[in-house]
């Protein structure tokens, strides 16, 4: 149907974005239907948690994956982009925890069951907000498969591995250091520890040699942790305190024992070369401590205050303690010196709180197993990190690894499936819940824990495509093409999903890791709360459209580098954008809608012209250099290329090459005038539409073409009998000699209207043709009243203005460009009044009562007008006496 002439005046994404993405959920072009003779294509999201809403770190990352997903889909691959939520145990706990403090009550009042029908309740009303979001940046999942980390396949999946790694000895429960929030009171991970750089202290402390007048000085930077200490530690190679390994030291304020042991551990050189041992509250000291068989008691409740072993200090909160503890042992002269310090503090993600490394009971992963295989899949290549710089990250990460705590203090997730027998103590695991002790018939209690919401999110490329059961998802889909991420996460989630894969898949999870950089404000900084920089991309698409966003974060983007985001890229975008709505405009209501539909090309080949041609080749050099681009993942490359065709080869000089014929009486110059703007127009935008979606499936809906969407067209194909460089190689030559030309008139204020002979001097034979079949645009974009081509300068005007280009000179006449009489009396104008203005600032500046009364900066400004006057004012003699001659 001819729906050319139906477009809009002009392009406004708010009555247009909306409508399509219905459409596109309607006609199911996002739901892949299994073949098995297409090749497979798959990204799983990075699931957001459900608290969460978009920011432009969703936007660029869920942007990078689209335009991917949408490519792969036009190429012929059977795509599936798997969306879906993470149900983020700590941060959906702290809001449910938030919502309950309003109304009084804590989650221990209502208890767990009823706790957790509220936390599912807060699911159901506020998880899915965040993916409505992304269907607004034109995200084209398949929402029919959405996943959640909570839902019952997951689940399942989470329940079965976590029995196989238990029967496997690769989970473990046991005593370890962790991080530990006082406030939300659980363990938190790595990646929910934020560390920054805090002003703190070194107290430097006496701890008295027993039954002696020495002492070891010790630098601390947490003098509560004192009341846990079980031993001082030297270097066996320190000479200093080599006599004093093995004695006894009278430990401060406790009045306790402890041993001088000897470690390599320590270093010499730092501090005092001595170092207090706290394994309950340290993690090095924890390893010291198990090397040396030391005692580990740990001082610190749960919420941060001083337990029982605290002594005197019992009840007090932890930075309550620490000043007390200091003024004590200044008191007791046992407080040598304080000296300022600056150290990496660590925060709880959530609510900022410092965090505690503590000795507590926990469930741990055995990472050193697991590790092995998953650095091997990387070193083989199977996995490839872009850019490649950060698989020494991953390697370093891998080859240090520490076994992974996944319990946590929480009721929101999966709880840990071991159960206790409350009479004979056994510990069974089970994925289903065992009615009584198999050892002795006693009643078993549930492990209260919930697991890490990592350990989850571990699974996700497999367990959201049905794994444990052997699915036609999994089997097909599986693994995956690309997981796309920030640097920021490597190691938490990257890793984790490696050797999971590895595993229980045998098998790496995705081929490519495709690492983006963050977003920064206009001066370079973080995004943040705290700063008041964050933008909301919602409010982008609501000035701008989503296809000036989506346009702004990949354009100049290039892979594992941060960008800054700035309101005039978007703006520039959306003038972009408009470009395009116009210049499509142009080519529809200049289009025979039937004709050019129903026109074979050797209807019109022998109509093309040297510009045709050109356009042509140039695309299809275009669609090469892109396709190559994308495969490299070189995504902002690829865009600016197409932008750069766009912009100025298509719509700055195409459309005005073809004018003429579009006009003219010719039908067959028409005809294939016409047909090589559609097609031309149409191939543009199907290299555009997973940059833009929604702008190029609105314009290629009003074009003549085989598909009902540009969602389900085909990706434009390098023709190699379609690059043709010898004409793209003249036309250039053509318009290097306009582009100069109009440079040349610019320069001189030569209005548009006013004609002037253009003179080309050249020898060489292919610039003469070049020129000769390029005759008409030169009178159309070079406002040539005519063309003169000739060997030599016999002939020539004196004063000619001339335009070198490589292989020939052109020459202007001088009066065909200017009227000299009406010009030497507009320069004489300008330059009377320049004369005026520069009498009237010099009598100012001269002026003793203006200079003692004006404020600095207006004699300042008075001064850099003078300068620019006299400069402008011998710009203009220069001219009056070049003219005179």
């Amino acid at each position: 149907m001819d729906e050319s002439k139906n477009i809009a005046k002009t392009y406004v994404p708010k009555q247009v974005e909306e409508r399509l993405y219905k459409n596109w959920m309607e006609k199911g072009y996002f739901t892949p239907v299994i073949d098995k003779n297409k090749e497979p294509y798959t990204i799983v999201i990075p699931p957001p948690n459900i608290t969460g809403q978009l920011h432009m770190g969703h936007a660029m990352d869920n942007t990078i994956q689209d335009i991917l997903i949408r490519w792969r889909r036009m190429q012929g691959y059977c795509t599936l982009w798997l969306p879906g939520t993470d149900h983020a145990s700590i941060a959906t706990e702290a809001k449910i925890v938030e919502t309950l403090a309003k109304e009084g009550k804590t989650k221990y009042d209502l208890g767990r069951e009823k706790y957790l029908e509220r936390a599912w309740d807060w699911k159901h009303e506020y998880g899915g907000r965040i993916l409505n979001q992304l269907k607004k940046l034109g995200s084209s999942c398949d929402w029919t498969r959405e996943r959640f980390t909570l839902d019952e396949g997951c689940s399942d999946a989470v329940l079965e591995v976590f029995v196989r790694l238990y029967e496997k000895g690769l989970i473990y429960r046991g005593e370890r250091i962790i991080n530990w929030c006082p406030k939300c009171k659980t363990s938190i991970s790595d990646i929910e520890t934020i560390y920054d750089t805090a002003k703190g202290h070194f107290w430097h402390v006496k701890y008295p040699v027993k039954d002696s007048d020495e002492y070891i000085e010790i630098a601390t930077t947490r003098p509560e942790t004192i009341l846990g200490d079980t031993a001082v530690a030297v270097n066996p190679n320190d000479d200093r305190y080599r006599h004093l390994v093995g004695k006894t030291l009278i430990l401060p304020l406790m009045n306790r024992e402890i041993p001088v042991i000897e470690d390599e551990y320590v270093d010499m050189e730092f501090g005092t070369g001595a170092v207090k041992i706290t394994p309950a509250h340290d993690p090095n000291d924890f390893e010291v401590g198990m090397r040396h068989n030391l005692p580990m008691p740990r001082i610190l409740n749960d919420d941060g205050t001083i337990n029982s072993l605290g002594g005197k200090y019992k009840g007090l909160d932890r930075y309550e303690a620490r000043k007390q503890i200091v003024k004590d042992l200044e008191e007791q002269e046992l407080l040598v010196k304080t000296k300022e310090h600056e150290h990496n503090v660590g925060h709880c993600q959530r609510c900022s709180t410092t965090i505690e490394p503590l000795l507590s009971k926990q469930w741990f992963v055995k990472m050193k197993p697991l590790a092995e295989p998953a650095i091997e899949v990387v070193r083989d290549g199977r996995v490839k990190f872009v850019p490649e710089r950060f698989t020494k990250i991953y390697y370093n990460w891998m080859e240090n690894i520490q076994d992974w705590c996944i319990s946590r203090q929480l009721w929101w997730g999966h709880r840990i499936p071991a159960y206790y027998c409350e009479d004979c103590g056994e510990v069974i695991v089970s994925k289903t819940a065992p009615g009584s002790c198999k050892k002795c018939g006693g009643k078993l209690k549930q492990d209260e824990d919930t697991l890490d919401t990592w350990f989850s999110s571990a699974l996700w490329p497999f367990s959201t495509l049905g794994w444990p059961e052997k699915t036609e998802d999994l089997e097909y889909f599986y693994p995956t093409s690309v997981l796309v991420t920030g640097y920021d996460i490597i190691f938490f989630w990257v890793a984790r999903m490696i050797f999971s894969a590895m595993e229980n898949m045998q098998e790496e999870p995705f081929r490519h890791v495709l690492i983006h950089g963050i977003i920064r404000d206009s001066e370079g900084r973080k995004m943040s709360k705290s700063l008041g920089n964050g933008i909301d991309p919602l409010d982008v698409i609501d000035k701008y459209g989503a296809d000036a966003l989506r346009f702004n974060l990949i354009s100049g983007n290039s892979p594992g580098n941060d960008m800054r985001f700035f309101w005039e890229k978007v703006e520039a975008y959306s003038n972009f954008a408009n470009k395009i709505w116009n210049a499509s405009r142009f080519v529809l209501m200049n289009l025979d809608y039937d004709r050019v539909k129903n026109a074979v090309p050797s209807e019109y080949s022998s109509s093309l012209t040297a510009a045709d041609k050109w356009i042509i080749s140039r695309f299809n050099t275009v669609v090469k250099e892109v396709t190559e681009n994308m495969e490299k993942f070189e995504l902002g490359i690829a865009a600016q290329k197409i932008y750069d065709f766009m912009w100025s080869e298509f719509c700055d000089w195409y459309i005005e090459l073809v004018k003429p014929r579009l006009y003219g009486d010719d039908e067959e110059t028409k005809l294939a005038a016409q047909a090589t703007l559609c097609d031309i127009l149409k191939g543009t935008m199907q290299l555009l539409h997973p940059f833009m979606p929604f702008i190029t499936e609105e314009i290629y809906r009003h074009l003549p073409s085989e598909y009902e969407s540009i969602v389900i067209s085909r990706w434009p194909e390098y023709n190699g009998q379609a690059y043709q460089p010898e004409e793209e190689r003249r036309m250039e030559k053509v318009m290097e000699a306009i582009r100069g030309i109009r440079n040349v008139r610019a320069e001189m204020n030569v209005v548009p209207s006013r004609k002037a002979k253009a003179i080309v001097v050249t020898a060489d034979k292919d610039v003469k043709e070049a020129i000769e079949e390029g005759r008409l645009y030169f009178e159309r974009l070079a406002s040539a009243s005519e063309v003169v081509i000739q060997d030599s300068k016999e002939g020539i005007p004196e004063g000619a203005v001339s335009v070198l280009i490589n292989g020939a000179e052109i020459y202007l006449p001088l009066e065909d460009l200017i009227d000299f009489e009406k010009e030497l009396e507009r320069l004489n104008k300008e330059k009377d009044n320049l004369e005026k203005e520069l009498q009237r600032v010099k009598g100012k500046l001269s002026n003793q009562g203006f200079i003692g009364k004006a404020p600095q900066s207006v004699i300042e400004e008075e001064r850099t007008k003078e300068k620019k006057y006299q400069e402008m004012l011998n710009k203009i003699y220069e001219r009056i006496n070049s003219l005179k001659k």
